[in-house]
């Protein structure tokens, strides 16, 4: 292949050299007979060889770069074309001698051969790189089949099929299957179902046998999909509306609590305040009370002795008046009844004053005693504080012991949501892999559309069950409205012949 490109190389070099000096000559002295100046006439074979060469390589680049623009492609030709008629009729009349003319215009001609061979090597190398090169229709193809092959062609070039054999191929495996229906319907093709004349209906946009018949069952996997994806939607939807009112619930238990707490510390300080200010405000008007009494316990017992004595001197006055007048009878004896009247008065003023202090001591202590009795009291209510604020304090540590275990029961729930979700998963995935397995051994067996669904039935059957092996009767399992829905069908009489078929498929020891 090296020494096959060197040569090809060489020689369309070789061939284009010879020609472009060929051709310069010839239109050098044709450009000075049409009138160009003798600076000038050089000049006009380069500006149109040259734009031969300029438009082809640039179209070349253009193709390389996967740009191609066929305006440089026809400009060449043209500009090509044009130097074989310049070269052609720079010798005169070309019907006066053709062979003299064509030897003048063939060497460009052999020149854009070259290049289109070259081109042509580029652009199929380009095609092989994107991956998009195509075989072409056979031309014997196109002389023996013409009414056939432009509908051939046609479905090759629409939908991308871009290998001539593979065309082929389809095309007999679509005669194949056709000749297959019609003599399972004994030649009426009408008798054939929707499903079995997909491939024939599917043929002209480009779908094979194989893909035509497995469409029903791609769009009931894909609808199923859209179904799961649907209740997956749900579920998850479903698991944020739980998990949103959860969490609003703990965080207004949460609240609460914390109001609860505020509130009965509030209470609490309010309370002991309250205690301690009454106790103050009961001991100040308690004190005030007792100085009070005593002073007036004080006043009257001074009162008291003020009018003893006032009494006491009165009697001490009659008594010296009485004196004065028995003075003359008896002076000794008024002397004796003076000091025994003297002695009498002493002990009447010790005894009322022993009295009064007596009955001060009582008052006194008697306010001592209501002193320590409102002591007691302000003790009790400061007990009775503390009690209640250990009580505020212990119900405040059960409302956030609460609150944790609330957090706690979140947490978990949302560990099982995530544990059921991934488990549920994990499921899907099995039963798609078993399904995906099932269908790919469905296509290879090539079977009918109704032993496809009455298998499809069976694998949902034992989907069930796994789900719930407690439970053995299939009718308990998968109900007719699921195989409705799941095989797309409206009698409730053909779910119930599949799944009868399908438990005595399962009987009979099929396991997808």
């Amino acid at each position: 292949m090296l020494a096959l490109s060197l040569l090809a190389a060489v020689g369309a070099t070789l061939v284009g050299a010879i020609g472009f000096a060929m051709s310069y000559d010839t239109l050098a002295a044709v450009a000075l007979h049409w009138g160009f100046s003798k600076e000038l006439a050089p000049w006009f074979p380069v500006g149109v060889d040259a734009s031969i060469v300029a438009f082809l390589a640039l179209d070349l680049y253009l193709i390389r770069k996967m740009t191609p623009w066929h305006v440089l492609r026809l400009a060449a030709h043209g500009m090509t074309a044009a130097t074989i008629w310049f070269n052609a009729s720079s010798q005169g009349s070309i019907q006066a001698d053709p062979v003299r003319a064509a030897s003048h215009g063939v060497m460009p001609f052999l020149f854009v051969i070259g290049v289109e061979a070259g081109r042509r090597l580029i652009i199929q190398k380009a095609r092989l790189e994107a991956g998009t090169a195509s075989d072409r229709v056979p031309l014997h193809r196109w002389l023996l089949d013409p009414f056939k092959t432009p509908r051939f062609y046609r479905r090759m070039r629409l939908y991308g099929v871009t290998s001539y054999p593979e065309m082929v191929r389809r095309d007999q495996e679509l005669i194949a299957y056709e000749l297959w229906l019609s003599r399972k319907h004994k030649g009426d093709l009408s008798l054939a179902s929707k499903d079995e004349r997909l491939p024939m209906t599917m043929a002209p946009y480009g779908f094979t046998v194989a893909q035509a018949l497995a469409m029903p069952d791609d769009q009931d996997r894909e609808a199923e999909a859209r179904q799961e994806a649907a209740k997956q939607r749900r579920l998850e939807a479903d698991t944020r509306r739980t998990l949103a009112e959860a969490r609003a619930k703990a965080a207004a238990l949460r609240a609460q609590g914390q109001v609860e707490v505020v509130m009965a510390e509030v209470a609490g300080e309010t309370g002991q305040a309250r205690a301690h200010a009454d106790a103050q405000v009961t001991a100040a008007e308690r004190t005030v009370a007792l100085e009070k009494a005593a002073l007036e316990s004080a006043v009257v017992a001074e009162a008291k002795a003020r009018a003893a004595t006032a009494e006491r001197l009165e009697a001490d006055e009659r008594e010296e008046a009485a004196a004065a007048d028995r003075r003359a009878a008896a002076l000794e004896k008024a002397a004796a009844e003076d000091r025994q009247a003297a002695a009498e008065a002493d002990l009447a003023a010790a005894a009322e004053a022993q009295a009064i202090d007596t009955q001060t001591t009582a008052i006194a202590r008697k306010a001592a005693a209501e002193t320590e009795k409102e002591a007691a009291e302000t003790k009790e209510a400061a007990a009775e504080t503390r009690r209640r604020t250990a009580e505020i304090e212990r119900r405040t540590t059960e409302e956030r012991a609460r609150q944790e275990a609330a957090l706690a029961a979140i947490e978990q729930s949302k560990k099982d949501a995530a544990e059921a979700t991934r488990a549920a998963a994990e499921t899907r995935a099995a039963a798609a892999e078993i399904e995906r397995a099932a269908v790919e051994a469905e296509d290879v067996a090539k079977l009918k559309p109704r032993e496809r669904a009455v298998r499809k039935v069976a694998r949902m059957i034992l989907t069930a069950h796994a789900a719930n092996p407690g439970s053995t009767r299939a009718d308990q399992l998968v109900t007719l409205a699921q195989i409705q829905e799941a095989l797309d069908v409206s009698s409730p009489g053909t779910a119930s012949e599949y799944r009868t078929e399908a438990i005595e498929l399962l009987a009979s020891g099929y396991r997808p």
